[in-house]
């Protein structure tokens, strides 16, 4: 399973606007949209599931470590560095494309981690199959200091542009609201496209189409040797 899906993300003054779409089968399934890195901490992730959950649990615990040790609540540009030096040591071969944001004891922080290690810290950003559909509306439409609902609009319909100019793409639009010493977790926010309902009869009897010819060829296989990698998570 892999998400191609848009990631769209707008920082405002004094908070931080995050959103991604979702599939219908995601509904209960909250930790794989918003991957939680810390309390003030979440991010988005496009590419292969399994890599994007993973890579972030990793990092999160990484991450609490560090706070343990250092008595400080963790900065997001420590959260980013994480990340891009563990998916740069892989060389892309950890498919995880990220939008990371959250809010420190510097205000409100945004980034964009590709597979490769690659990063940027800008004031909006997108990823995934649907980015540059989400990239055109904010390109369009984004203002310095917005106001938290109309950054909401803008971030909804950048997701919805997505949505609909994508084939890759989920149905759902999900917000994540992040000021300092607060989250506000809308899911869903909006059913941006709804599954339809199926109208005809697709099952076939037995027989219907007509088999020419079958045959089964046995193979009798051996093992000569079984490996097991385990990843290096150091």
């Amino acid at each position: 399973m892999s998400f191609t899906s848009p990631q769209v993300n707008v920082q405002e003054e004094e908070a931080k606007e995050m959103s991604p779409n979702s599939r219908e089968r995601e509904t209960h399934c909250s930790d794989v949209s918003f991957p939680h890195i810390s309390p003030n901490i979440y991010c988005c992730g496009a590419g292969t599931a399994a890599d994007t959950e993973m890579t972030t649990q990793i990092i999160s615990s990484n991450l609490e470590l560090h706070a343990l040790s250092t008595g400080r609540v963790p900065r997001v540009a420590t959260a980013n560095r994480m990340l891009k030096q563990m998916l740069f040591r892989y060389q892309g071969h950890i498919g995880a494309a990220l939008v990371l944001g959250g809010v420190d004891c510097n205000g409100p922080h945004l980034y964009s981690i590709y597979p490769h290690g690659s990063t940027d810290k800008l004031p909006y950003v997108t990823m995934g199959s649907g980015s540059l559909a989400a990239m055109a509306v904010f390109e369009d439409r984004y203002k310095p200091d917005m106001e938290e609902e109309d950054a909401k609009r803008l971030v909804r319909d950048a997701i919805a542009a997505g949505i609909f100019n994508d084939l890759g793409s989920g149905s759902n639009i999900d917000l994540c609201v992040i000021t300092k010493g607060n989250l506000d977790y809308i899911r869903p926010h909006e059913e941006a496209n709804k599954k339809g309902v199926r109208t005809g009869d697709y099952k076939y009897k037995r027989g219907t189409t007509g088999v020419l010819s079958k045959a089964v060829t046995p193979l009798n296989l051996e093992v000569v040797e079984e490996s097991v990698l385990t990843m290096d998570t150091s």
